[in-house]
């Protein structure tokens, strides 16, 4: 089948350019490069916090908008072409990978690819994201969605395997006591995974109520509404909930605050395990007082290697998580920019913009 027969003949794309403005374009439609590469028509893609930071801000670290970029990186869709050896097929419905890694340094070598200094990510500068009508990948990256999981919350399953990454660094979980700091959507989705790995006290805790109803639906067994009070006395209060008597023995950041670090250094047993999985600012402080007093250890999380996508796609097919009630807004593809300025207003939990074309309703059916 020809990309013509299947109704799209147009590579339509979401553009953000230097100056921080978006425009909608025409470009050409990518290209097998190799019998292992898939074609992808994109129903549905998520706005992620990078997202949003590269339009505000142009920059994140050494990553920085020098040129026209699409931006989008959380998608989902249906093949429309494949090579002969991609073991796909046109119809089939996937979740993307963004990241292309060589596969021959030493960190791909060594089964950590998320750290190969070569590795083309889409909506990281220089590369394109996906807020297009097609995006091009090779077999690797592409993985069949359960059939009871909709295309729209197949977009989901890029920001669990996040999730599934940073709960791996943390070692352990059966019969742990983990707190999550943040109740956006990577926050949710660790306390999901923390449950499903074997966690019996799990506690998320955010400065917004609205997104700390919802944690009880993903895992959590506990919340906590952060006070405007000293990092120290939020985690002595903090411990005051069942199960945190010597502290906790893990801590997941998902937030990236210096506030909510340092209560999570606070808050950590003697010999606990702290995962810094969101970004803030580049040089917080931080309680190294506390660090070495405990003999904490502390783990930077980078996206997700080798298994974390197959773990997360296992997670959902034997329902052990569940995404219901995790998107709460969804925007035409004529109306991307209002969804990052949702995204930057943090109304909601997580928004989703829909391809060029595409039958919203049908995104959201699933096969059973």
């Amino acid at each position: 089948m020809t990309i013509a027969q299947h109704g799209q003949s147009v590579n339509q794309a979401f553009v953000l350019h230097p100056g921080g403005s978006f425009h909608y374009e025409e470009r050409d439609i990518p290209t097998l490069h190799s019998e292992r590469d898939v074609l992808v028509q994109v129903i549905a893609t998520g706005l992620c916090g990078s997202d949003v930071h590269y339009w505000q801000h142009r920059q994140i670290g050494r990553y920085i908008v020098k040129s026209p970029i699409v931006l989008g990186h959380e998608s989902s869709g249906v093949v429309v072409e494949c090579g002969s050896e991609s073991g796909f097929a046109v119809g089939d419905r996937v979740a993307l990978e963004p990241g292309v890694a060589c596969n021959t340094c030493s960190h791909c070598r060594a089964g950590r690819y998320n750290l190969c200094q070569a590795m083309r990510f889409a909506a990281t500068p220089p590369y394109n994201g996906t807020l297009a009508t097609y995006f091009c990948v090779p077999a690797e990256c592409c993985y069949k969605l359960p059939p009871h999981i909709s295309l729209r919350d197949g977009t989901l399953i890029e920001p669990l395997s996040v999730a599934v990454h940073s709960c791996r660094l943390a070692g352990d979980m059966q019969e742990k006591s983990v707190v999550i700091f943040g109740a956006g959507p990577v926050g949710l989705l660790c306390a999901a995974v923390s449950r499903a790995f074997g966690a019996s006290t799990v506690i998320v805790v955010d400065v917004v109520p609205s997104r700390l109803r919802s944690a009880p639906k993903h895992g959590a067994t506990h919340t906590y509404h952060a006070k405007s009070q000293s990092p120290e006395q939020n985690a002595t209060d903090l411990m005051k909930i069942e199960g945190l008597k010597l502290g906790a023995d893990i801590v997941l950041d998902a937030t990236g605050a210096e506030s909510c670090m340092k209560c999570g250094f606070f808050v950590l047993t003697p010999g606990g395990t702290f995962v810094q999985v969101g970004l803030g600012r580049p040089d917080p402080s931080l309680p190294v007082g506390q660090i070495c007093d405990k003999e904490i250890v502390f783990k930077g999380s980078f996206r997700y290697g080798p298994g974390d996508f197959r773990t997360a796609i296992g997670l959902l097919q034997t329902n052990r998580i569940r995404l219901d009630g995790l998107i709460t807004h969804e925007f035409p593809f004529s109306k991307a920019e209002e969804a990052f300025q949702n995204v930057a207003s943090r109304a909601g939990i997580k928004s989703v913009i829909y391809g060029p074309d595409v039958d919203e309703h049908g995104a959201k059916s699933k096969l059973i």
